[in-house]
């Protein structure tokens, strides 16, 4: 059997990123998740029977939706609500997510846009479908000779998802309360210990959003994607400990690599979006372009 084509091995990238969508998901199954009459997330059948347990906290399945109970009415009741339900789940060692708990909070809300209704630790927001949020950079060179080059990340091996895979050269999720600047500059500093000043340089240039399903639940995600044309002479240090190592490449190998599974999934779509952007993929050479525009953005 033949070799999948560059184009091929992409689209199917892009199509297990969006496997929500596809025939045959979970979705038909899912129940909404609303809070305060607004749908913020979906929820497994299975789920949805464990939460069944907390008549306090969830109401019964009821016309397709799991809600929030109405005497949970703000801010802080909801989230400790939740997530004292959480703690005793996780201490039931069932549900594989909660085993990578992080302690980090995440918002809960209909829209990006919205003021949030409560927050959630990081592992459990799949369980609930909530959207997640995060930032990914694409710091990369140009040279005299207008030779486009990228900076790679090596993850480091003991991260808890995707360990040793290629990366853009610093991301993060964005935390409750914490705004996408801000997060940026951290994760410059952090991860490649790049000072604030030249990380503040980088451009908003859009965003990647997809929905996927696994056995861990469903993740409706969006990146802010920034780019920061840096100097040739320009070097990333490791610092925190998250990445392993930095590579610079030329943007055909880097090309290359992010159709391969030596690539975390969706940095490899941050960077095809950087392909795109720079006309480095062209819709008369690309077969595939349209589809490939329509995976990047999909609506959450």
């Amino acid at each position: 059997m033949a070799a999948a084509s560059w184009s091929e091995r992409v689209l199917h990238l892009l199509n297990r990123m969006n496997n929500f969508y596809a025939a045959g998901s979970c979705r038909a199954s899912c129940l909404r998740f609303e809070v305060d009459g607004a749908q913020v997330g979906w929820i497994r059948p299975h789920v949805a029977s464990l939460l069944s347990r907390y008549p306090q906290v969830f109401t019964a399945p009821r016309g397709g939706a799991v809600s929030l109970c109405q005497s949970l009415d703000s801010y802080e009741a909801r989230s400790e609500a939740v997530h004292e339900v959480l703690l005793a789940l996780r201490q039931e060692d069932s549900l594989t997510c909660l085993r990578g708990w992080r302690d980090e909070r995440y918002s809960v809300m209909p829209r990006f846009s919205d003021p949030p209704v409560m927050w959630m630790e990081r592992a459990a927001t799949s369980l609930f479908g909530v959207k997640r949020y995060g930032v990914h950079l694409n710091a990369y060179t140009v040279s005299d000779g207008g030779e486009v080059s990228m900076w790679l990340a090596r993850r480091s091996s003991t991260k808890q998802t995707y360990p040793g895979l290629l990366d853009n050269m610093a991301a993060g999720g964005l935390a409750a309360g914490v705004g996408i600047i801000h997060t940026l500059v951290k994760e410059c500093q952090e991860e490649a210990c790049v000072p604030a000043d030249t990380a503040m340089t980088a451009r908003p240039t859009a965003t990647v959003s997809y929905t996927y399903e696994d056995e861990e639940g469903v993740f409706p995600e969006s990146q802010f994607v920034f780019d920061l044309e840096v100097p040739v002479g320009f070097r990333p240090r490791v610092g925190d400990g998250e990445v392993q190592d930095f590579y610079l490449l030329p943007i055909e190998k880097v090309k290359e690599l992010l159709a391969t599974d030596d690539f975390k999934p969706n940095s490899a779509m941050v960077v095809l979006d950087f392909l795109i952007r720079h006309s480095l993929v062209e819709p008369d050479t690309e077969p595939h372009y349209q589809e490939f525009v329509t995976g990047l953005h999909q609506t959450l």
